[in-house]
């Protein structure tokens, strides 16, 4: 792509975090093309595109080895909402283009030789694991206030450490954070709930990047000795305790999670808060998936889990089907099911059809002769 670019006189590199990750010997996901080519030059020289960002030069490339963004060189002006600019100038110039990016890990460019444009030390700062803005700190967050969080993500995902005045900055620009979608503040935090320094996450709250949704917490438990599974519901059990939250499924709505995860993550949440270790009655009370997030490391609950002993209605021997067969309706049914499920808890060697039937039928008789 770069030597067709190159071949019709357009100079073109590899941009972004392609670049960052092939300096750190990591495999790139996406791989980004700047170019000084217009997106027209670009749908010209190229036959399957599409214009997925034309407005601001950005063409994708389709091609058998996937898609690739072809953006044009560029120069972009005031962003009046924090977060993208109202308007962009195509330069036809890498020093420009570079300039205006988030980070200088981000500021690099990679040529077909594979040789690094990199005027503003990125390259420094990846071998000392920094993160640093490109120019003015304060500028660029007031310009788009996502790079704030992004900047944590990227720390909570490599390993980095924030540079002191892109730190300092972020502790005054963090109120801006606040005219961010609830969409892309629920990614930020999820990437970081899912990277090897989940930790971070908390310093999302305490520097206040999520002040709509939550309260600032101070020192927290570390949560990556638990699965990624698990973190999201124990972050929010830890914000509950605290009164950083009203609730786990009222700070999960306002994030815009979907159902599932809300569901999920505010029954373990609950699960926890019981306090209770009766793991049977907690599978049976809040899930297997819930149950699981809350105490992932408990060898008690696998050997329950493993034990194939029935902690629902759906494991019981006698289903509603045979109790339908027996002349139960309605409420009675319902109250039955329960009730035999609360008897094979405790009980888990009576859970056979011929035992549970006689439980109902000395249910029944006792009813009756009390009626």
């Amino acid at each position: 792509m770069l030597r067709r670019l190159r071949e019709a006189g357009y100079e073109a590199y590899f941009v972004g975090g392609c670049v960052r990750d092939s300096v750190l010997g990591r495999r790139a996901h996406d791989w980004d093309v700047a170019s000084a080519a217009s997106p027209a030059e670009v749908e010209r020289l190229f036959r399957h595109t599409a214009p997925t960002g034309a407005k601001h030069g950005t063409v994708t490339v389709l091609s058998a080895g996937g898609a690739v963004e072809v953006t044009a060189f560029r120069r972009e002006g005031p962003y009046s909402d924090h977060r993208r600019p109202d308007s962009v100038a195509f330069t036809g110039d890498l020093l420009s283009d570079l300039a205006r990016r988030d980070f200088t890990m981000n500021a690099m460019a990679m040529g077909e030789d594979g040789g690094i444009r990199d005027p503003f030390g990125g390259l420094g700062d990846v071998e000392r694991g920094l993160i640093r803005c490109v120019g003015e700190p304060r500028r660029r967050f007031g310009e788009d206030a996502l790079r704030m969080l992004r900047a944590l993500r990227f720390a909570a995902q490599l390993g980095f450490e924030l540079e002191g005045e892109t730190r300092r900055a972020i502790g005054e620009c963090a109120p801006l954070a606040a005219s961010l979608s609830a969409e892309r503040v629920r990614d930020e935090l999820v990437k970081t709930l899912r990277s090897p320094r989940p930790e971070l996450a908390w310093e999302l709250l305490s520097m206040g990047l999520m002040a709509r949704y939550a309260g600032a917490v101070g020192p927290a438990p570390p949560l990556s000795r638990l699965p990624q599974y698990a973190r999201l519901a124990h972050l929010c059990r830890e914000l509950e305790m605290r009164g950083c939250i009203g609730s786990a499924e009222e700070f999960l709505r306002a994030l815009r999670f979907d159902r599932r995860t809300v569901r999920a993550a505010t029954a373990a949440t609950a699960a926890l808060a019981s306090g209770s270790r009766d793991y049977k009655r907690l599978l049976r009370d809040y899930g297997r998936e819930a149950v699981l997030a809350a105490w992932p490391h408990s060898r008690e609950l696998r050997r329950v889990l493993a034990s194939g002993e029935c902690w629902s209605v759906d494991g019981l021997a006698l289903g509603g089907a045979e109790l339908l067969d027996m002349g139960l309706r309605g409420r009675e049914l319902g109250e039955a099911l329960s009730a035999l499920l609360e008897h094979v808890t405790d009980h888990p060697e009576d859970n056979r059809a011929d035992i549970l039937c006689k439980l109902i039928a000395e249910e029944r008789e006792r009813y009756g002769e009390n009626s």
